[in-house]
């Protein structure tokens, strides 16, 4: 198995702040995203930059890869290039590497001192008493996609089941979970029977998974609401003009209101996250000039500065100032 750089794979030095690391993943996964990327390993490499940012923007996870990367392991899990080798098998090895460590599978993955799940003391065990089995709490991560839409996810559990005489040992569950559409950040499912086993006969606790929300390329969370900054240029901003606006469901046509002027917040509605009824998705204009021109709109330029000459953004400061 061969050793993950996590920060090669985000570009990041390992002194890096959390800021510089979520910013560097929001730049990679812009460009890797397999909806808008032309690279022909783009989902391979936005899957490793997720398993990337999942470890590196967490505290714990981040501290214990930081210990084994510091021994040395690299030498350990490395068996050999990874060139050749097809992005299904790249996915793959991500995965494994991530689950020998954290003991989750990607980005299914939850506490990192704990393993994928932390739990809760609504029952207890040990001895030979008839005891109900723990409840456990899994964090489950998801893209924004996957949270508006629903999807269907196989987690691995490694909880520690007790025998009839108080011995543990861990042992290996995968389930197939299914996430209904409209769930949002930190909402709980919960899935009865599916905790630790009981003692003595007892009933086994429940599982509840909670989710957590992947960041997103594009867009921001704010509760149930989306926010996104879209450029637009100067003309479309004084004319006004319809614009394709992307979406968790996709592409729609807004409006730009004639006048409209950097800032502006535009409000799509119903086009955020959860449900009954959902957030919306709050389109904040940038006006965005060009960085060269031709001599035609340098000409266009110099007229419009001559027929708006009465109009001054400034006039307010400069009347205080004064």
């Amino acid at each position: 198995m061969e050793f993950k750089d996590y920060y090669s794979i985000l570009g990041v030095a390992p002194t890096a702040s959390k800021e510089e690391i979520k910013k560097s993943y929001r730049r990679l996964a812009r460009k890797y995203h397999p909806d808008v990327s032309k690279e022909k390993d783009a989902e391979a490499r936005f899957k490793a930059l997720g398993e990337a940012y999942e470890v590196l923007s967490d505290a714990g996870k981040r501290a214990e890869y930081d210990q084994i990367r510091s021994l040395g392991a690299g030498n350990a899990y490395r068996t050999g290039g990874s060139a050749g080798r097809g992005d299904e098998e790249m996915a793959r090895q991500f995965s494994d590497f991530f689950e020998s460590i954290f003991g989750g599978t990607g980005k299914n993955s939850g506490a990192a001192q704990r393993g994928p799940f932390q739990e809760h003391r609504s029952g207890g065990w040990g001895g030979s008493q008839r005891r109900r089995g723990r409840d456990l709490a899994y964090n489950l991560a998801l893209f924004l996609e996957e949270a508006k839409q629903g999807v269907q996810r196989q987690i691995k559990l490694r909880p520690h089941e007790t025998g009839a005489f108080g011995n543990s040992g861990a042992q290996t569950r995968t389930l197939n979970v299914k996430i209904p559409a409209g769930v949002v950040a930190g909402q709980r499912i919960r899935l009865a029977g599916q905790g630790e086993p009981g003692v003595g006969g007892g009933a086994a606790g429940d599982l509840y998974l909670e989710m957590e929300l992947a960041p997103h390329p594009l867009f921001e969370v704010d509760g149930k609401n989306l926010s996104l900054n879209l450029p637009i240029t100067p003309w479309e901003a004084a004319l006004g003009t319809r614009v394709t606006v992307p979406t968790l469901e996709g592409p729609v046509t807004m409006t730009i209101p004639k006048g409209s002027t950097s800032g502006r917040k535009l409000r799509l509605k119903g086009k955020g996250l959860g449900k009954q009824p959902p957030g919306d998705l709050l389109v904040t204009l940038q006006v965005t000039v060009p960085t060269e021109h031709s001599e035609t709109a340098e000409a266009l330029y110099r007229q419009l500065a001559q027929v708006q000459k009465d109009f001054n953004p400034r006039k307010r400061l400069e009347t205080q100032a004064s």
